[in-house]
């Protein structure tokens, strides 16, 4: 029955979240703070918008932000900037959200002692071999590759340091690449797919060698959900279903679940600093806590995927054409 704070919970992965700690507490409260920028929508939100209280307001703004974490118990913290390609073209938004909101957060929850989750990525650990069994552990070194996972390396050092220091009492948590409903059609699998369903031709970087650890957005949120409760502050817990496949490899698997010969895409300039291979071990969560992912098989559910935008492309049509002109602007 705790009181939640979630920050950035009308994205992608935060909305979800939302849903999932509903479900699992119907009678908890839940309070979401969102910029509601190109990324953040409220219809993310309309069907659980009558059980929650919204806040529109930046994750920056003190003020605020004080007043939201004393009146709650445990804050739970998606708000970030997070598209690579976007970072590298303005980096300082990037800065502003990841790096000074999250040190906002932190004194708020140090003021009045409150539980913080943070959510953190894979890629500030860098790229790993392309070929080869290494992953991700939770004492990897940070070896950032772009403004945006270096931001959020810089994010994950504060709530380190605010631990250490200041007995903030706080767990972080790194999860392989998410897929799922209501991703903005900026992301690698929803463009495609949004792309096919419109008749036009997928774009992919390079060769499209490059390889990710792919788990679904609902395994991710109940592991969240599962490390909120249980979770010893302090902790660092890796997040991942195991599934390693390529970008052509995906991008192939896609086309052939709407029905499209597998070589029926473009290829693009491959982005500046690309990392090769992502990949986590997620052995600590799994042991200590129980964690498994409910949707290992990812054409499983990426088929089921597919049918979510196939059915609600009220949702995502309104973001296609300023998504694809942003592409174009960078030629990608």
């Amino acid at each position: 029955m705790a009181h939640l704070l979630v920050t950035g919970g009308a994205g992608f992965i935060g909305a979800n979240f939302v849903r999932r700690a509903l479900a699992a507490d119907p009678g908890g409260r839940l309070t979401v703070l969102d910029a509601l920028t190109y990324a953040g929508n409220r219809a993310n939100l309309a069907e659980v918008a009558d059980r929650i209280r919204f806040v529109p307001g930046d994750v920056c703004d003190a003020e605020l932000v004080d007043g939201l974490v004393r009146d709650c118990d445990v804050v739970v913290h998606f708000a970030a900037e997070s598209h690579v390609d976007n970072s590298l073209h303005d980096p300082r938004p990037f800065l502003r959200s990841n790096v000074e909101g999250t040190f906002v957060l932190l004194e708020a929850v140090r003021r009045h002692d409150r539980r913080l989750h943070h959510i953190s990525t894979d890629e500030v650990f860098g790229s790993l071999p392309l070929h080869g069994s290494e992953r991700f552990t939770e004492d990897s070194r940070y070896d950032p590759s772009s403004p945006y996972s270096a931001t959020k390396a810089a994010a994950d050092m504060l709530v380190r340091a605010w631990v250490r220091a200041y007995g903030v009492r706080a767990t972080l948590s790194y999860c392989a690449n998410n897929y799922g409903p209501y991703q903005n059609v900026e992301k690698f699998l929803p463009r495609q797919i949004t792309n096919v369903l419109l008749g036009r031709r997928p774009k992919l970087y390079g060769t499209g060698e490059n390889v990710r650890e792919w788990t679904h957005v609902d395994d991710h949120n109940d592991a969240v959900l599962r490390i909120v409760a249980d979770g010893r502050p302090g902790e660092t817990y890796l997040i991942g279903s195991g599934a390693q496949w390529s970008n052509r490899a995906l991008l192939e698997l896609t086309l052939s679940l709407l029905g499209r010969p597998v070589d029926d895409y473009d290829t693009v300039p491959d982005r500046p600093g690309h990392d090769l291979r992502y990949a986590v071990d997620s052995g600590r969560i799994r042991r200590e806590l129980g964690w498994r992912p409910r949707h290992p098989d990812l054409p499983e559910g990426l088929a089921r995927t597919i049918d979510w935008y196939r059915c609600n492309e009220w949702w995502w049509r309104p973001q296609k054409d300023a998504t694809e002109a942003r592409y174009l602007a960078i030629g990608r």
